[in-house]
């Protein structure tokens, strides 16, 4: 592949894109994502139920009508907890599920870009189609901006300085947990705040930071939020939201 064919974007038959979409403003693909958006023959995308799917919204403005879509809709999300049973069952179905469309249509010899919010690697069900269908077919990953760079940027908070750690924490973690993880911590990041925010913001004070937190609902999307957690009025927030905690290490 050339660097022109690269920005240029185009997609080989039979071929299965990680596409990574960014934290939500659209401006903030790269020039690879963009042009693959635009150049494979279906673009897929995660959804729940009912909803239009964060990642599909985000490349919206790419796509001309009459593109062929392939909606790969979550039977549960946060109803109940990932780790029920029942829940387990339900998305490793969905998943097999997902992966006996894709394949088929790769089988097809059709080019297709599965979008991914933030980075495909990262904390994404992009992983999960990877691993059943890498060493099958032809498989790219396209990187993308995750959504804690994109909220650490529009809060105007630089994460880490000089040695500082940054550690990167799931919300859904126990509160004790949480709290001695931020303890052991420099500079911190937790994600999957959602309903968990009124523990995440009691482990956060356990741990004695909560002076250098900072809220963020929704970064760098329509509806953007930004404040010190110790003003967040609420005790849920959106599943777009996490919590950033800035490190303090050496500054010239």
């Amino acid at each position: 592949m050339t660097a022109l064919d690269a920005i240029a974007g185009t997609a080989r038959a039979g071929t299965l894109y990680g596409i990574g979409v960014g934290p939500g403003d659209v401006r903030y693909l790269t020039l690879r994502a963009a042009a693959l958006v635009r150049d494979v023959d279906v673009v897929a995308f995660f959804a729940k139920r009912g909803l239009q799917g964060n990642a599909r919204g985000i490349v919206d403005p790419l796509l001309a009508p009459g593109r062929t879509e392939l909606r790969l809709e979550y039977p549960v999300t946060d109803e109940i907890p990932p780790e029920h049973p029942s829940y387990q069952k339900q998305i490793a179905c969905f998943y097999e599920e997902s992966v006996a469309a894709l394949s088929e249509l790769l089988r097809q010899g059709k080019s297709v870009g599965l979008l991914a919010e933030g980075d495909p690697f990262f904390y994404g069900s992009f992983m999960h189609m990877w691993r059943r269908l890498d060493g099958d077919f032809p498989v790219e990953v396209v990187p993308g901006v995750t959504g804690m760079s994109g909220c650490w940027t529009r809060a105007n908070a630089p994460i880490t300085w000089g040695n500082d750690i940054l550690s990167i924490l799931p919300g859904t973690l126990g509160e004790e947990q949480l709290t001695r993880r931020l303890n052991e911590s420099d500079a911190a990041v937790i994600m999957k705040v959602g309903k968990n925010l009124a523990k995440v913001r009691r482990a956060v004070e356990a741990a004695g930071l909560l002076a250098r937190a900072l809220y963020v609902e929704r970064g760098t999307m329509p509806g953007e939020q930004i404040m010190p957690l110790s003003e967040c009025p609420q005790d849920k927030g959106p599943y777009f939201s996490m919590v950033l905690i800035p490190g303090q290490g050496r500054r010239l």
